[in-house]
C-alpha cells in the first residue's frame, strides 16, 4: 500500500468525520430539500448518467461480468426514474434524529430520554448497482449520517456522474460539502485502509458478492453491517393454491434472477407433488431455468439433474433452482432453517395455521405468506431506499433504512438532583 494512496484514504475519512460533526445542528429541512432538488437533478440530468452507464457496460464483458450482474448495472431510463422516486420518498419520511424514542421522569424527578441519533461515518463498498449510489446517499443524509461511497470498478463511470450531480445540490441547502463522498480510485487496497480507520469511521456496510462480505467482515476494526448470501426459498404446502403457488414460485424466481431476494430453492410438500410439481417445473423450464431436484422431483421432472448437498447451500444469481420434496410442513421449515442463508422465505398455503407457524419457526430477515420472495426490499416495505438487507441479528436485520441507520443516546434532565 502506498504512501500516497494511506494519504488519500486518511483525507477523505476525516473529512467525513468533520462532516458527520457538523451535520449535528442540520434540519430536517434541509435534508429534504436537498433530497428533492436531487431527485430533480437526476431526471434533468438523466442523460448525461445514462451516456457514463453506457461505458461501464460496454466495458463489464472485458471484466468477466455475467449477464444478470450486466442487468444489475445497466441504468434505463425506468430505473433513473425510479432512483429519483425514492430520494423524494426518503424526504417525504418523518426526520428520525432527535426523535425521542421513550421518555420517563423517575421518582427523584429527573427525566430520562431515549434519543435517536445518527450512527457517524458510514463507510458502504458496493458492486455493480450504480442505482444504488443515489439510495444510499439518500439515506445516510437523512438519517444524519455522512457517506463514503466505494462502487465497483465496473460502474466508475456511472458512480462518478451520480455522486457529482449529487454534490452540486450541497451548497444550496448548506449541507457540509463532504457529506457525500465517493472513492475514486479502484485500487482494492484502498478497502483496506478505510477499514483499518474506527476513529473517522463509525460502520461499513458491503453489498455484493460473498468474496466481498466476507473480505470486509475479517478486516473491518469497525462495526459491519451485512449479508453473505441471498439463498431464499419457496415452500409449496399441502393446502397451496395452485394458481397463486405458480405466479409466486416464477415471480420469485424469474423476474430478476440477480438479486439477493430471488428464490433459489422449491420446497415442496409430497402431498401436493403429483398434482403441482409438474406444472412448477414446466413453467420454470419454459423460462429456461435449470431444475435440480433430490430423486423423487428427477423420477417426476425427466428434465430434473440430480441437485447434490452443495445445490441446497447454492445462490445460484441465475437460471437454475433447486427441489426438495418433503413429508410434512416441520420437515419444510428443518430444511429451510439448515440450507438458508437467513434471508428470506415463502409459504404459499390456504392453511393459517401452517403459515403462522412456518412464520414463527422461520429463522430468517422477513417470511413471505402467499407472496413473492421478491417483496423483501426497502421500497417494497415502505421504507422508502435502503442501504441493504442484513441477515444479522445486531444492529439491523431485514431491509436497512433511514431508521437503521441510527443509534440512540440518554439525555437527562434534571434540577439539581443528586445521587445519594
Amino acid at each position: 500500500m502506498t504512501q500516497e494512496l494511506q494519504r488519500y484514504c486518511l483525507s477523505v475519512a476525516k473529512k467525513a468525520k468533520k462532516a458527520s460533526e457538523q451535520m449535528a445542528t442540520v434540519t430536517g429541512e434541509q435534508k429534504n430539500g436537498w433530497l428533492q432538488k436531487c431527485a430533480s437533478l437526476l431526471s434533468e440530468q438523466a442523460s448525461e448518467i445514462i451516456a457514463a452507464n453506457e461505458l461501464d457496460v460496454a466495458a463489464a464483458p472485458a471484466y468477466g461480468l455475467t449477464a444478470a450482474a450486466i442487468d444489475r448495472l445497466r441504468l434505463t431510463p425506468k430505473r433513473l426514474s425510479e432512483m429519483a422516486t425514492a430520494m423524494e420518498e426518503v424526504a417525504m419520511f418523518p426526520d428520525p434524529i432527535g426523535r425521542i424514542i421513550e421518555s420517563n421522569v423517575r421518582p427523584n424527578g429527573i427525566e430520562v430520554q431515549k434519543i435517536r441519533v445518527p450512527l457517524g461515518v458510514v463507510f458502504f463498498i458496493y458492486e455493480s448497482r450504480p442505482n444504488v449510489t443515489s439510495d444510499a446517499a439518500a439515506i445516510c443524509v437523512k438519517s444524519g449520517n455522512a457517506v463514503i461511497l466505494r462502487g465497483g470498478k465496473e460502474a466508475k463511470y456511472s458512480n462518478e456522474t451520480v455522486v457529482r450531480i449529487l454534490s452540486e445540490a450541497t451548497a444550496e441547502f448548506c449541507l457540509p460539502s463532504d457529506i457525500v463522498q465517493f472513492v475514486t480510485t479502484t485500487d482494492r487496497d484502498a478497502i483496506t485502509h478505510f477499514l483499518q480507520m474506527p476513529e473517522s469511521i463509525d460502520v461499513a456496510i458491503p453489498r455484493g458478492g460473498e468474496g466481498l462480505i466476507r473480505r470486509v467482515t475479517s478486516e473491518a476494526k469497525m462495526p459491519v453491517i451485512k449479508h453473505f448470501t441471498g439463498n431464499c426459498h419457496v415452500y409449496i404446502d399441502r393446502e397451496a393454491d395452485p394458481e397463486i403457488a405458480e405466479r409466486v414460485l416464477i415471480n420469485s424466481k424469474c423476474q430478476r434472477m440477480g438479486v439477493c431476494n430471488a428464490a433459489e430453492t422449491l420446497v415442496i410438500h409430497h402431498d401436493a407433488v403429483k398434482s403441482l410439481l409438474p406444472m412448477l417445473c414446466a413453467s420454470l423450464i419454459e423460462r429456461g431455468i435449470e431444475i435440480r431436484g433430490d430423486e423423487t422431483t428427477c423420477t417426476i421432472v425427466p428434465q430434473a439433474k440430480q441437485a447434490n448437498e452443495e445445490d441446497y447451500y447454492t445462490e445460484y444469481i441465475g437460471p437454475i433452482i433447486s427441489v426438495k420434496v418433503v413429508g410434512s410442513l416441520n420437515d419444510a421449515i428443518e430444511h429451510i432453517n439448515k440450507y438458508s442463508s437467513s434471508h428470506t422465505e415463502a409459504i404459499i398455503t390456504k392453511d393459517i395455521t401452517a403459515a403462522r407457524e412456518f412464520a414463527v419457526r422461520i429463522d430468517s430477515s422477513a417470511v413471505m405468506i402467499n407472496a413473492s420472495t421478491r417483496f423483501n426490499d426497502g421500497g417494497q416495505f415502505g421504507l422508502g431506499a435502503e442501504i441493504g438487507i442484513s441477515t444479522d441479528k445486531f444492529h439491523a436485520r431485514g431491509p436497512c433504512g433511514v431508521n437503521e441507520l441510527t443509534s440512540y443516546k440518554y439525555v437527562v434532565y434534571g434540577n439539581g438532583q443528586i445521587r445519594e
